[in-house]
């Protein structure tokens, strides 16, 4: 199983100054092309403070300069492992664009306000799902998780404001590296990824890397 990627060159010219600003614009791209479902899917990738890695796909739910924010429940394997080791990696895998970004830094959990905040908007029963996965942790069966959520929404029917969760929230992903990827023929692709050389530098270098 093999393809041949024939994309557009993609050089430093090309860039924003600033990762965030690319990242918006290949975002932008993504978003409106119909071959990418969800494009604001990305692997998040934690390891423990010994280096045992685990990985899964979450949802980004917003970027700006400050980094990249998810949600999730914080006694989760990654919520735990974040506050054991707040080195992250975050992937898109853009694959019928034959592109890819790849962020690395540190997470922070975002303040409480943004958290109700964007909690607020999410639909009633994902609310109510909040409450009724412990998530990560081992059930009986599926039938348990699903009374669980009967006797939520017994107790919160809809247009009732369900309270926010205290081990939900959100965290920021500062990035330190981001690395944006593009695929082309003979597997000579394009790799440029912005440096920040220390963590108060307020300017970024572009370096490419050897596919």
């Amino acid at each position: 199983m093999r393809e041949q990627y024939r994309t557009m060159e993609l050089t430093v010219a090309d860039l924003a100054p600033e990762p965030v600003e690319q990242f918006a614009r290949w975002f932008k791209e993504t978003a409106a092309s119909p071959a990418i479902h969800e494009p604001n899917a990305m692997v998040v990738s934690t390891a423990t403070p010994d280096g045992r890695p685990s990985s899964r796909t979450v949802l980004l739910k917003h970027y700006d300069a400050a980094g990249f924010v998810f949600f999730t429940n914080y006694g989760s394997r990654k919520g735990r492992e974040l506050d054991a080791n707040p080195y992250v990696a975050l992937l898109f895998p853009w694959h019928p664009l034959a592109r890819q970004v790849i962020v690395t830094g540190r997470a922070a959990r975002v303040g409480r306000d943004e958290t109700v905040a964007y909690f607020r908007t999410r639909p009633h029963g994902s609310q109510l799902g909040a409450w009724a996965s412990h998530q990560s942790q081992v059930i009986e069966s599926r039938a348990e998780l699903l009374a669980r959520y009967g006797e939520l929404a017994a107790r919160y029917p809809e247009r009732e404001q369900v309270p926010v969760p205290p081990e939900w929230g959100g965290f920021r992903v500062v990035p330190e590296t981001v690395e944006f990827w593009q695929g082309h023929e003979n597997r000579l692709h394009d790799r440029l990824r912005y440096v920040r050389d220390t963590p108060e530098a307020e300017t970024w270098r572009v370096e490419r890397l050897s596919p």
